[in-house]
């Protein structure tokens, strides 16, 4: 019983893992950097960044300025700025699969290096607890419990988005190989025909020259 509930446990806390990025990396003026997250259709998904101001205490150069694009794999936009050192988004996908937030910053003589702290999350999330909590005047307990609730809701939906992905990728197989399947008898044929045009070729070639 207290392995399952290590299991149970194990399995939420990898799934709240996996729909939270919290990421901080560097961008050369002139560049563009993407990153990329697998979103299910209809899954609230939330996004926060920033320039992080090199000199502190001190107003952020014009130059630490960047433009954002968030894109969905169908090339469908959800989020432009430009030109800005700080925004957020939010959205609910309207179709699964990959999404694309891309940081471009400008070019600049001499080139520079942005330093930009990016906050991205997916599912339960990208849920404002702290708000529902104010607005429900819940408890710490029952504030848990509608995590907990949301938290196997969400696994849920996941193990069927999983289960379709996967029956997908079960398709696709015996699509190619029923294809490598038909392309190797047709390569059979082609090559035993060439072997027996050449056969052909040499036996004639022999006896015009009346060696057999």
């Amino acid at each position: 019983m207290a392995g399952l509930r290590l299991l149970v446990a194990a399995v939420v806390l990898g799934f709240l893992s996996s729909t939270s990025q919290s990421l901080r990396f560097e961008l050369q003026s002139g560049h563009t950097k993407c990153i990329v997250e697998d979103i299910k259709a209809n899954a609230m998904t939330v996004g926060k960044y920033s320039v992080v101001n090199p000199n502190e205490g001190h107003p952020i150069p014009d130059s630490h300025k960047l433009t954002v694009r968030v894109t969905s794999h169908y090339g469908n936009n959800y989020h432009y700025s430009e030109l800005v050192e700080s925004g957020q988004f939010a959205f609910v996908a309207a179709e699964a699969g990959d999404y694309m937030a891309c940081f471009w910053a400008p070019d600049h003589k001499p080139q520079i290096t942005l330093t930009i702290e990016f906050d991205w999350k997916t599912g339960v999330a990208a849920k404002d607890w702290s708000n529902v909590a104010k607005k429900g005047s819940v408890d710490v307990m029952e504030l848990e419990l509608k995590k907990l609730f949301d938290t196997v809701t969400s696994i849920h939906e996941e193990m069927f988005y999983l289960r379709q992905r996967e029956e997908e990728m079960q398709e696709l197989n015996r699509t190619t190989n029923s294809r490598m399947a038909w392309f190797s008898l047709l390569s059979l044929f082609v090559c035993s025909s060439v072997a027996a045009l050449q056969w052909w070729h040499l036996k004639t070639f022999f006896e015009k020259k009346k060696l057999i």
